[in-house]
């Protein structure tokens, strides 16, 4: 007698090791708009799978625009199915540079109160810091933002930080130096912002320690350990560029060296090399928690420090 074929349809869906991690979890670095890189996903797939792994919120990233006009787009449309979604100005200048009216624009844009920008960053490309690790002409390093060792903040940063104060959002350090990404935590403290990220994965323990101390969230991410790393890309313009590696083993002790209460973990993925977001994230806490991170640690981690940080559940209509 033969055999019934199975019920597929009734079969429970099978799950991938870690799934269960990005129940409420937050990933606010997304790179899912457009780009001169190839992308794996757009926003509005990437808010889909947000939505089906159970996650809480995504945070978008964009080198070349403001990004929270297409993060209200996506609240307005798919707002429904439980995601936060924000998006921010990275100061780069095809985003219009370290532009206190750009950053003006940045927070108020979007669809009515609450939809503008959450996060104002330093650019995480156009900075000497970066311009030299990639060999750039000494005139492309001179346009490129850089702190000085002592005296006050170049102009209009101390404007700049004053909107991000007031406008209570997240003051991001972007990828400068070590020494200089502690002299902005100082000035961005002094004029009262409350929410600083600082991307820490190239960082020594002490200086994140430095920062931890100032009362700033570390952040680091999926990208920096992955096998991206190690392909030319390009970020900011034609020329392509490899980032340094960091050994997921030397990052967990990174990521120790910090205030266990201000770590933000995140995938930085949608780059077409990387798996999609939602999978990259995955794929990120468990490389951590095998490497020697505790479950215990990694959650709060993912979930309710950067659902604080941002505000996660605000912009929602």
């Amino acid at each position: 007698m033969p055999t019934a074929a199975p019920d597929l349809a009734a079969a429970p869906p099978r799950l991938r090791p870690g799934a269960e991690l990005l129940v409420g979890a937050v990933d606010n670095h997304v790179h899912a708009c457009p780009h001169i890189n190839g992308r794996s996903i757009d926003v509005f797939d990437a808010v889909r799978d947000a939505a089906a792994a159970g996650m809480a919120g995504i945070g978008l990233m964009d080198n070349f625009a403001n990004s929270s006009g297409i993060a209200a787009l996506a609240m307005r449309h798919l707002g429904h199915l439980g995601v936060d979604v924000w998006g921010g100005l990275i100061m780069e200048p095809p985003a219009g540079g370290i532009s206190a009216d750009a950053v003006r624009i940045a927070l108020a844009y979007g669809y009515g109160p609450g939809t503008g920008a959450r996060f104002i960053s330093i650019p995480t490309h156009h900075t000497r810091n970066i311009a030299l690790m990639e060999g750039r002409s000494p005139l492309y390093v001179e346009t490129c933002f850089a702190v000085p060792e002592r005296g006050p903040m170049p102009e209009p940063l101390p404007e700049i930080l004053d909107l991000c104060a007031k406008a209570d959002v997240v003051f991001n350090t972007g990828h400068v130096s070590g020494p200089e990404a502690v002299r902005l935590v100082e000035a961005a403290r002094a004029a009262g912002c409350s929410r600083i990220l600082v991307p820490c994965a190239h960082y020594d323990k002490e200086t994140i320690r430095e920062v931890s101390r100032l009362g700033a969230h570390a952040e680091f991410s999926f990208f920096f350990v992955s096998h991206a790393t190690q392909a030319g890309l390009t970020h900011v313009d034609a020329q392509a560029h490899t980032v340094t590696p960091v050994p997921a083993p030397l990052m967990v002790d990174l990521i120790r060296a910090a205030d266990p209460t201000r770590v933000v973990l995140n995938g930085d993925c949608g780059v077409y090399l990387l798996p999609p977001p939602v999978d990259g994230l995955r794929e990120f806490l468990l490389l951590l928690e095998t490497c020697g991170l505790s479950r215990d640690a990694l959650r709060p981690m993912v979930t309710s420090i950067p659902a604080a940080l941002f505000r996660v559940g605000e912009g929602r209509a």
